[in-house]
Order: structure tokens, then sequence, then C-alpha cells
């Protein structure tokens, strides 16, 4: 069975972090399923594609493409990569658990990427202020702490401090197990429910809304174990992108389903 992206809806989600807390481990993980051990650095940025089935299981099920931008977390890169965060859907907020910094540098990624337009109009002090910053822009927010096999004391202890600020669900992942995203897992049930508010983001409930009638959150109920896997699609894109479009990636594509 083949399934065209021109027929499939899609949706765009940013993951951002520092550079070394596991981006790509997890989006490999989250995609495919596919522990990496030693990935490559990220130049810009990656995509894959993970199809997933929006209300698995009920009469509202619908295919829709999320399309998972990995942002390469190179300081060395900030003045150009807002040229990838247009049109977004969702937003993957990555740390480090063995590295504080890294998650106290999440407030920065997050008006880094509300800044796009370089109007500075979000600033991390003091006063910052979370709910209003995530309020403005209704983005759904996903925080993610990754290497949870070298600080399992880590999921015993409160959300990140950037979580519970704007209200965002937390998970926390040994992308080194291929099995951190079985289908009974918390984290699994989390993710899921982050992908339906994402999709609901781009396709509001209304009459002419390919996903009209969804639910804007839902509890995932699991009837087995195991779940398909799909193939995906993976391009790198490289800093000197004068444009970035959706044909860039999926123009005469097909993703095909076993």
């Amino acid at each position: 069975m083949e399934i065209s992206m021109a027929s499939t809806d899609s949706v765009k989600v940013l993951v951002v972090g520092d550079s070394g807390v596991g981006k790509t481990c997890l989006v490999n993980l989250m995609c495919k399923n596919n522990v990496v051990k030693n990935p490559k650095w990220t130049v810009g940025v990656t995509v894959e594609i993970k199809l997933y089935k929006y209300m698995e299981g009920t009469p509202r099920q619908r295919n829709c493409f999320i399309e998972m931008w990995d942002i390469g977390g190179s300081s060395n890169h900030k003045n150009t990569r807002y040229i990838f965060y247009n049109a977004i859907h969702g937003i993957i907020l990555v740390y480090d658990l063995t590295n504080l910094k890294s998650s106290e540098n999440l407030h920065k990624w997050l008006a880094e990427i509300l800044n796009k337009d370089n109007n500075s109009k979000y600033k991390c002090t003091d006063g910052f202020d979370m709910e209003q910053l995530v309020g403005s822009n209704r983005v759904p927010i996903l925080v993610c702490g990754t290497k949870l096999d070298m600080a399992p004391e880590r999921g015993k202890k409160s959300p990140s401090t950037v979580a519970a600020e704007c209200g965002a669900d937390e998970i926390l992942i040994n992308c080194h197990d291929s099995k951190s995203l079985e289908p009974s897992r918390v984290a699994t049930s989390k993710f899921n429910n982050f992908l339906d508010r994402v999709i609901q983001t781009k396709y509001p409930i209304s009459n002419s809304s390919p996903f009209s009638q969804g639910l804007y959150s839902r509890q995932h109920q699991y009837q087995s174990s195991k779940t398909p896997q799909y193939p995906v699609t993976r391009q790198i894109i490289y800093d000197g992108s004068p444009t970035i479009s959706k044909n860039t990636f999926f123009n005469n594509k097909t993703i095909h389903k076993d």
C-alpha cells in the first residue's frame, strides 16, 4: 500500500535544545524506533518524517505526517536558525538530565523561536513571563529530558522549571533503550497526546477541517504492545539555504506502508 505525501496532511514540529543533549537520538527513537549510539553532529537541520495515526482505533482515525525538524544546537549558527522557525505547529524542548545548564537554556531556545522575526520582543531576564510568552502563541510544547539511564534519580523529582512554567507535559527518556516509547509507557501516552494537540493547532475543529470530529486531547488506549512501523524520509538542510518550503522535501515523494 502506498501513501502519497500530496494526499496526506502534515504538521511541523521543531526539536530544539543545546548541542549534545541527544536531539538526534530522540528524533530517531520517536520516528523510527531506532537506537542511534553515535549520532553525527547536526549542521543546520535534519528532518525526519513520522506517519502518525490520529485517533487510532476509532472511526475518526486519520493519517498525518509529522515533520520532526531536528535543529542543530551549535551557538555558531544562532543567527541563521531563524529561517527554520516559520509555520510551526509544535515545539519539543530537549535537555540533558545530567546537565542543569541545558535545562536552564530552554528559556533561551523558546525565546529564540518566538523572536524569529528579530524583533526581540521576548527576552530572557529575571522578569521573563513564560505564561504570557507561550499563551500569546498557543503552540503546543513538550519538554523532554534525555539520558535517564545516567540520572535515574531524576525520574522521581518534580518537572523541570520550564515545563512547570508553561504548563507542558514532560517526558524523561533513555534514548538508548528501544522500549522507552512502547505503547504501554506513560511517556508514549504524553507524546501521542502532544501530537494530537499539534494536529489540532493546524486543523482547528470546524466543519471544513479534515480532523473536524477529533478531540482536542485524549487518553490513548492500546490493544497490543506491537505497533506498525513505517519508513521515513530524511533530508539534511544546511545553514546556507536561502529559503525553506515544503516542496524542498516532499516533491514527488511517496511513503510506502508495509
